[in-house]
């Protein structure tokens, strides 16, 4: 159990995430390997590929939390690219809001791409912080799938707005 004083959360750019590839690595496979998500290790490899690559993304950054056992959460966004882009889930996501509604809501927002608590660091709020110190109260957006309902009553806790849903998927946007 990890106590809320006993988090320490680190705002990096894409390069000091970088160095902490392999951490990252190891409490995607802890947290996502399990149900809703039940991930394999190639997904987990997925992640570590394509975490190098988005580090470098325009407006990358990232929020490690750090417990005393070392990580225990993390979040990733960065700049939506306008026209989006047609990889990854983005057709569902164009699916579900529209060119409007992707144009109005989700060009040049910040993009969450990941957000992740290790089990004994839940039910403390330390999602919640990282997303504040991740979005830093910049327009902001994220998806989960309709099939993890603990995430999606999480964002609307934390009064994030459901902007859309198509295919599994829901599309959220932070509060204003």
């Amino acid at each position: 159990m990890v106590n809320r004083t006993d988090v320490r959360l680190e705002l990096m750019t894409g390069d000091e995430a970088l160095g902490r590839r392999t951490e990252l690595m190891d409490l995607y496979r802890e947290v996502f390997t399990g149900p809703p998500w039940n991930e394999g290790e190639g997904e987990v490899a997925d992640f570590g590929d394509r975490f190098a690559v988005d580090a470098a993304r325009p407006g990358f950054r990232a929020v490690l939390a750090f417990g005393d056992t070392g990580l225990c959460g993390f979040g990733t966004a960065w700049t939506t690219a306008s026209p989006l882009p047609v990889a990854r889930s983005y057709g569902k996501v164009l699916a579900a809001l529209g060119p409007e509604g992707v144009d109005r809501l989700l060009a040049g927002a910040l993009q969450v791409d990941e957000l992740a608590v290790a089990p004994h660091a839940r039910g403390r709020g330390l999602a919640g912080r990282i997303l504040d110190l991740l979005c830093g109260g910049d327009r902001s957006w994220l998806l989960t799938s309709t099939g993890a309902p603990d995430a999606i009553r999480l964002y609307e806790r934390l009064g994030w707005r459901r902007a859309g849903e198509n295919d599994g998927i829901v599309v959220f946007t932070n509060p204003e």
